[in-house]
């Protein structure tokens, strides 16, 4: 199987599933000629013209509104947010008209609009264009949120979001655009809610989304050293969220540790915990402990920005004093 990077996975999806549909079609700032800063979305505008990628003007609110009405009148927009800090821009757009229509017009509308955006720290790109917001619009009812981990998640999932009738949100993680990953050359796609056990284990189950999947690895790899058997799994979409799969684990190996960029209070590791601890009580020996980025806008300083994330080493810390039986209380 060949490997690509997670941004060509992208393109692929994009442009097959705008090959396969004629009402699929692109908009954001600079992704036509310029391809998104990232470079994700190079060389659609030469196959697929200006009228199906089209460069907006700078303003999220309206070119947003744009889309949710044209997927309310038939079309399947994908929209591109240059930067996951511009979702504040959006939230009525996104939150109130997007997420709610089919709802509140006794399902006779439907809103089959992809907001794709980014999100991650340690990239030296200061507070404003640094965050990982997928709490925010997880909190929303009517919206699915995807976060892939890989290039071969990117893609299934992107083609999956692409065709659903709902509005869906993909976070990617910019710092993960060129890291490469095996990918099939035939069509799949990924369904959402169905988690993916990256790695069985017995003694902790590790439960990380997106660039946290692979600090989980390392981690993992870290305690199997000595002897601490990890289970890793990567939920895929929070919003489906595949409890079944993740208590199943906990159930098993009787501790875990959530770990997602986002900012640790109110989270998503907030949430993921809460639910573990609610149904899988008496299977756990330890409490579930929530790893996230610290409770501060996230520094422009490169010596205090890497210490904002969890990290492999740090994960490990945690999880060889939970298995030692030792108390955690999250930070």
């Amino acid at each position: 199987m060949r490997e690509i990077t997670l941004s060509q996975a992208v393109n692929e999806a994009i442009a097959e599933e705008m090959r396969r549909d004629a009402t699929v079609f692109l908009m954001g700032e600079d992704v036509a000629e310029a391809g998104t800063p990232f470079k994700v979305l190079s060389g659609l505008v030469e196959e697929f013209g200006t009228e199906r990628v089209i460069d907006t003007p700078i303003s999220e609110p309206g070119f947003v509104g744009l889309a949710v009405g044209a997927a309310m009148t038939g079309a399947r927009p994908i929209v591109d947010l240059m930067f996951g800090d511009f979702i504040y821009l959006v939230m009525d757009q996104l939150c109130n008209q997007a997420a709610k229509q089919h709802y509140m017009s006794g399902g006779k509308l439907k809103v089959p609009m992809v907001l794709r955006t980014n999100m991650g720290a340690t990239r030296r790109s200061a507070a404003q264009h640094s965050q990982s917001l997928q709490a925010l619009v997880a909190h929303i009812p009517g919206l699915k949120v995807a976060m892939p981990s890989s290039a071969y998640e990117a893609k299934g999932l992107m083609k999956t979001a692409i065709r659903d009738n709902n509005p869906v949100v993909i976070f990617e993680d910019k710092l993960m655009y060129q890291d490469k990953a095996p990918v099939p050359e035939e069509e799949y796609l990924i369904p959402f809610g169905v988690a993916n056990v990256k790695r069985t284990g017995t003694d902790i189950t590790f439960i990380a989304t997106s660039s946290m999947v692979q600090v989980a690895e390392k981690a993992a790899d870290i305690l199997a050293k000595e002897g601490i058997s990890v289970e890793v799994i990567d939920p895929r979409t929070i919003v489906p969220l595949d409890e079944e799969t993740l208590l199943a684990s906990v159930r098993k190996t009787s501790r875990a540790i959530v770990i997602d960029e986002g900012h640790q209070s109110y989270g998503v590791t907030a949430e993921i915990a809460s639910r573990l601890n609610e149904k899988a009580f008496y299977h756990l020996d330890a409490p579930v402990l929530r790893m996230g980025a610290m409770d501060v806008p996230v520094p422009f300083s490169p010596a205090l920005e890497d210490v904002t994330v969890p990290t492999p080493e740090t994960v490990a810390a945690n999880a060889r004093r939970l298995c030692a039986g030792e108390m955690i209380h999250a930070a």
